[in-house]
C-alpha cells in the first residue's frame, strides 16, 4: 500500500506568516518549467541545495547540501515551524498560484513517503475556487492546515477564484518521527502500488519534467519495462 495524501496535525501560525508574505512581496521568481502551468506559477525559495534564493526548483533525490537561503530570516514563523518538524528538512519554499492559473497534472521524481521522501504543504492563503486534485480526486486544503502529499502520483492544480493561492511547501526525509506524524491523520488515503502496466505514463511525464533527475528515473524504468535490458 502506498498513501496517497494525509492531514497531518501540525500547527503553525497562519497570520504570521501571511503578514510577513505580504511584507516580501517583490522576491517571487516564475517556475521554469512552462510546459508545465499556464498563467502564472511563482516561488519563494527559503531553503535550498546551497542556499540559493534562485533555486526555486531543486532536484530532491540527490545528496545536495540543502541550507537557508538569504530570505529565510524574513519569515519567523516559518522558521518556528520547521523547528517544531523533527526529520530532517531539505527545500522549504512558497508557491504562489495567481488567480486563473492552471498547474497541468503531473509527477514529481518518485517523490513519496514510501521512498523516502515526503512533500508537506501547508495553506498559507487560498479560496474555495481552488481545485487541487490527485488522481482525479479532489482534496480540499484549507489554509492553516497541514497536509502529505504523494507528489509521485498524478496531480494537478487550477485557481478558479479572484485572489492567489501560496502553499508553503516542505520537503522532508521520511523517519520515525515523521511516521507516527502520518499514522496519527485524521484523514488518510491509501491505494495499492503501481503496476507494471502504470510504467508508460509514468515515463512520459518524467521525461516531461526534464531534469537530469527525472531523465535518470525514466531510463531506469525503461530498463525495467524492456525486462531490464539496455535501452539505447
Amino acid at each position: 500500500m502506498i498513501i496517497r495524501y494525509a492531514r497531518l496535525f501540525l500547527p503553525f501560525d497562519l497570520k504570521a506568516m501571511q503578514t510577513e508574505i505580504a511584507q516580501l512581496g517583490h522576491q517571487w521568481r516564475a517556475h521554469f518549467n512552462t510546459s508545465y502551468y499556464e498563467g502564472s506559477w511563482t516561488a519563494l525559495a527559503l531553503r535550498s541545495p546551497g542556499g540559493s534564493h534562485t533555486n526555486i526548483t531543486p532536484d530532491l533525490m540527490t545528496d545536495a547540501d540543502f541550507r537557508d537561503t538569504p530570505l529565510m530570516p524574513h519569515f519567523p514563523s516559518v522558521i518556528e515551524l520547521i523547528s517544531t518538524l523533527d526529520c530532517p528538512v531539505m527545500a522549504v519554499r512558497f508557491l504562489k498560484l495567481e488567480a486563473g492559473a492552471v498547474i497541468k497534472q503531473h509527477r514529481d521524481n518518485e517523490l513519496a513517503f514510501e521512498k523516502g521522501e515526503a512533500r508537506l504543504h501547508f495553506p498559507v492563503i487560498t479560496n474555495p475556487q481552488v481545485l487541487f486534485y490527485i488522481e482525479d480526486e479532489r482534496v480540499p486544503l484549507q489554509e492553516g492546515e497541514a497536509w502529505y502529499i504523494n507528489a509521485n502520483l498524478p496531480h494537478r492544480v487550477s485557481n478558479e477564484g479572484q485572489t492567489d493561492r501560496i502553499h508553503l511547501v516542505v520537503d522532508c526525509t521520511v523517519n520515525d518521527w515523521l511516521s507516527r506524524v502520518v499514522d496519527g491523520s485524521d484523514k488518510i488515503s491509501c491505494k495499492e502500488e503501481h503496476t507494471r502496466d502504470d510504467l508508460p505514463q509514468i515515463i512520459s511525464e518524467l521525461r516531461l519534467q526534464n531534469t537530469a533527475a527525472s531523465h535518470k528515473l525514466a531510463a531506469e524504468l525503461e530498463q525495467q519495462l524492456s525486462g531490464n535490458h539496455t535501452v539505447i
